[in-house]
């Protein structure tokens, strides 16, 4: 394992060049590994303009005393950026489909504290409709390690690959029971993009968007996760699990459900967009 060790976040506008450019230079070989790099960022600092844009946009209360459970991988979302969109990278960048979260939260994070951030991808793996990656980002505050979080990261290429254990678990017949109701602006994904720093252009414009396939823009993947999070709240420790099942397209409505720990978003018709749990 190579480590790097920065001095400042990366600056995202280059990296996304850069990874847009290198993306249709990409071809995904069987036996591709994970690149053998940990990028280390010491004393990560939080943003107060930022965060507090963020928590408007994601609808986390302003008076909250800790960050947001999600706002971790908003801190490492430069350094991800520059894993994946480094030349040694085997994925490209472009298309990469976000498809799971997974949040381990050992104790609340002051805003004041600047964490030390750590990024890798742990693996690749074979899938039934490309090859997956997954990517651990950490937070430590004295050498602590007080929250961690685990995604991955679909790239979609033609495999002959059967999955020995495909997933069987069935979606619920019935939708949770709905507690909130949500109009989503056309604008949200610039909005979410200027608090977080992700302008992935499938977000941004409609324009932009059909480039990729999608009829409109559609939402960031962690808005919703975070939406849904700020509506269900979470505790001090908390494991987070949820999975993006389809897109969401801006403008639009959404109804968000909640059992117990399980949590939804659904869209038009009950189309499921996310499902997961929190977990003390």
């Amino acid at each position: 394992m190579t480590v790097v060790r920065l001095t400042a976040p990366p600056s995202l506008p280059p990296l996304l060049a850069r990874g847009a450019l290198l993306s249709p230079l990409k071809r995904v070989k069987a036996g591709a590994v994970a690149p053998p790099t940990r990028l280390v960022l010491a004393d990560a600092p939080v943003d107060a303009r930022r965060l507090a844009a963020y928590r408007e946009v994601c609808g986390f209360p302003a008076s909250d005393a800790a960050l947001p459970v999600t706002y971790p991988h908003v801190l490492a979302f430069p350094l991800a950026m520059r894993l994946m969109a480094a030349q040694e990278f085997p994925l490209p960048l472009l298309g990469l489909v976000h498809t799971t979260f997974t949040v381990d939260q050992h104790r609340p994070l002051p805003p004041a504290e600047r964490p030390e951030l750590t990024v890798y991808a742990e693996k690749l793996s074979p899938h039934r409709r490309g090859t997956e990656a997954l990517l651990v980002t950490e937070a430590r505050l004295a050498g602590e390690l007080v929250w961690e979080s685990r995604s991955t990261y679909l790239a979609r290429h033609a495999t002959s690959y059967e999955d020995p254990a495909p997933d069987t678990r069935a979606e619920p017949d019935e939708p949770l029971p709905v507690s909130a109701e949500w109009d989503l602006p056309g604008d949200l994904g610039r909005r979410y993009g200027a608090a977080s720093g992700d302008r992935n252009p499938i977000h941004l414009h409609p324009l932009t968007a059909r480039l990729f396939g999608f009829p409109r823009a559609i939402a960031h993947g962690m808005w919703t996760i975070a939406r849904c999070l700020a509506e269900h709240g979470t505790p001090d420790t908390a494991r987070v699990r949820a999975e993006f099942k389809a897109p969401v397209l801006l403008p639009g409505r959404v109804a968000y459900g909640a059992d117990g720990e399980r949590f939804e978003l659904r869209g038009r018709g009950g189309r499921l967009h996310v499902s997961g749990a929190v977990r003390g």
